[in-house]
């Protein structure tokens, strides 16, 4: 049977997903921090639950991740920047997915297809910034695809079959994004799920290590 692990399964896409991969006959493993206790911001709470697990897992998806931390709004302007809402916006959104990434590569099969996927933001996207602000943020999702881009080299040495990318799920209606939906058009996350399997899907080994949104197209760095 096929297995899935969903690191942030709580979440509203991770949900969704859950639900998706279900459906499609997949054997799924969730973890949160709500319902199992993984702090992906604490590196042993997560060497102790991906170290409870048997692989291989065929998809490994990380969920994870926050807009706003302990009450700190995306930042308008440099001015507004402060180095606690910027280091806890790179513990959560960039070092917690890689740390997951170190202990979840054990998982993942040698000789089978196989794809580990980080959600990351096009926000985080250097070439298409033309707004500015949101300086924490987008600086922790662009480390975020960095990480991506070497473990995609990394496994790509002993994975031959891996595929390992970062995902832009697109402007989802959950939790995460009520507060700055804005006038932005936005998918369900039981919608965002089937976009993101039908791409996650299609990927082939060529494509590891970049940085593909819900319809397929890549994203610039």
């Amino acid at each position: 049977m096929k297995r899935a692990l969903v690191i942030g399964s709580s979440g509203g896409i991770g949900q969704a997903l859950c639900a998706a991969l279900a459906g499609q006959g997949w054997q799924v493993t969730g973890l949160s921090r709500s319902r199992d206790g993984l702090n992906v911001i604490d590196e042993a709470s997560i060497a102790q639950h991906l170290g409870a697990l048997q692989g291989p897992f065929q998809r490994i998806l990380i969920t994870t991740g926050a807009l706003e931390i302990d009450g700190h709004s995306p930042e308008k302007a440099l001015k507004h920047l402060t180095a606690d809402a910027m280091a806890a916006q790179f513990a959560l959104n960039t070092i917690g997915p890689a740390l997951v990434m170190k202990h979840a590569l054990r998982l993942l099969p040698r000789d089978e297809a196989a794809v580990l996927g980080a959600l990351s933001a096009r926000v985080g996207s250097i070439g298409e910034n033309r707004a500015g602000g949101w300086h924490s943020y987008r600086a922790a999702k662009s480390a975020l695809n960095q990480i991506i881009r070497g473990t995609a080299i990394e496994l790509g040495r002993t994975h031959k079959n891996a595929v390992c990318v970062a995902l832009h799920p697109g402007t989802v209606a959950t939790r995460f994004t009520q507060d700055y939906l804005g006038r932005h058009p936005s998918v369900l996350p039981s919608e965002a799920a089937n976009n993101l399997l039908r791409v996650i899907d299609s990927l082939t080994p060529a494509q590891s290590g970049l940085f593909i949104d819900w319809a397929g197209k890549q994203v610039a760095w």
